[in-house]
């Protein structure tokens, strides 16, 4: 079963448009923490250091490295779902080639397996 047996051509051009753009909003925030990590490393570097204010500095840093690790997840499946519509398959699950109910791509464009899939893969990962 191809995606075009249950999904509209303006809908795949809807949803790729909409990857497209989050696709560059990930990108933007990884630079930007990019950014503010050498800022603080330059900071940091040669100066009399507030051991206090360093340690604020990496709790931060490491939060928004965490934040940078799930969007660089993310941007894998962005990537996934828009060569998932270049090649046809988009709205069709990566694990079972299941369709991927709309609702569920609608609200999660990146999308590539069903809830029940991902579920159960969360649960088995989180042993």
């Amino acid at each position: 079963m191809s995606n075009s047996d249950f999904l509209s051509t303006e809908f795949l051009e809807r949803q790729r448009r909409s990857l497209v753009d989050l696709r560059a909003a990930l990108l933007a925030v990884a630079h930007t923490h990019e950014t503010e990590e050498s800022q603080v490393n330059q900071e940091s570097a040669g100066s009399p250091r507030e051991y206090g204010d360093d340690g604020q500095k990496l709790a931060a840093l490491e939060l928004a490295g965490n934040l940078v690790v799930r969007d660089v997840a993310r941007l894998a499946r962005v990537n996934r779902a828009l060569e998932k519509i270049a090649d046809g398959t988009y709205g069709l699950s990566d694990m079972s080639g299941s369709p991927i109910p709309r609702e569920r791509l609608e609200a999660v464009p990146d999308a590539v397996c069903t809830f029940e899939e991902e579920s159960a893969y969360e649960r088995q990962q989180s042993r």
